[in-house]
């Protein structure tokens, strides 16, 4: 079993578990949309088992993604699972025949998201489970509002023992704080990149009450300049865009997880190689600076 200080990327705690800096995302191994079936199930399994092979110990994902298949995937491809595997799920939001993601948030909406988890990745309690509560117009930002209802029928689960740990997912500053007045919240699940920093103030935040800070989309919503820019730097670094990016976000703050996702594994391997990737301070600057004042 890896020692904490060789797992990839260093590791943070997340819950009761230690688990290596850079995890994967299984959203990419539905189909197109993340909606049905892949196009090749056994790459997508063996990029879950190529995954934890090199060392990921943390994997997101959502019984919303096919719906179901990626779930299922990811039990045949790992059950039983390593004990030192931690599985993220979230709650929030459930597809409807065509595919579009509908809001379900409700209590007993929330209850049986939990259920249908438990059933499909075929455990008898989840690890963490992340209360989705904004979107907004970009689908991505933070929308002001309660969310005590619902944070609390997951504290009641949890209570049940049917969950081990909770986060959130796309909140801000007050809506963490209103959560924590419940229970205790272990993650957040937040858009932010090297192009995107406006929640700057609340991975500060999370890095003094050692949240883990999870960002999504590393590389979305960057203008053809910044993309111009990254990829200049890692051709002079000989590695991807990606890879790059990813390494930035190590370095950015010690409480940052990283959650990228595909269905390739020569892709995996790019990705996990991000671990291995240290900047130095001019290259940093210089990645700093792509994402222009005010962020």
């Amino acid at each position: 079993m890896p020692t904490a200080s060789s797992l990839l990327g260093g590791s943070f705690q997340l819950g009761d578990r230690t688990v290596a800096r850079v995890g994967f995302g299984a959203m990419q191994l539905a189909g197109p949309g993340v909606f049905g079936p892949p196009a090749d199930r056994a790459e997508a399994i063996a990029v879950l088992r190529t995954a934890v092979e090199l060392g990921v110990n943390h994997i997101d994902t959502a019984d919303f993604y096919g719906p179901h298949i990626t779930n299922e995937i990811i039990r045949e491809a790992l059950a039983p699972y390593p004990d030192d595997l931690s599985i993220v799920t979230k709650v929030g939001a459930v597809r409807d025949s065509s595919g579009g993601w509908v809001l379900a948030r409700t209590p007993a909406d929330l209850r049986q998201q939990v259920h249908d988890n438990l059933k499909r990745l075929g455990v008898d309690a989840l690890d963490v489970v992340n209360l989705r509560v904004g979107g907004g117009d970009d689908g991505h930002s933070a929308v002001p509002g309660s969310l005590a209802e619902q944070f609390a029928e997951l504290a009641a689960l949890r209570a049940e023992g049917l969950i081990r740990h909770l986060g959130l997912s796309v909140v801000n500053a007050e809506q963490l704080a209103e959560a924590q007045q419940i229970a205790p919240v272990v993650c957040i699940q937040n858009f932010y990149n090297l192009a995107g920093r406006h929640d700057q103030p609340l991975l500060e935040l999370t890095a003094r009450e050692n949240i883990a800070y999870v960002p999504f989309f590393p590389l979305g919503g960057f203008s053809p300049l910044q993309s111009d820019e990254l990829n200049a730097v890692a051709a002079r670094l000989g590695a991807t865009p990606m890879a790059v990016a990813l390494a930035w976000l190590l370095q950015r703050s010690p409480n940052l997880l990283l959650i990228p996702g595909t269905s390739s594994v020569a892709h995996l391997r790019e990705n996990v190689s991000s671990a291995s990737l240290t900047l130095d301070a001019e290259t940093v600057a210089e990645l700093d600076a792509i994402g222009g004042s005010g962020h």
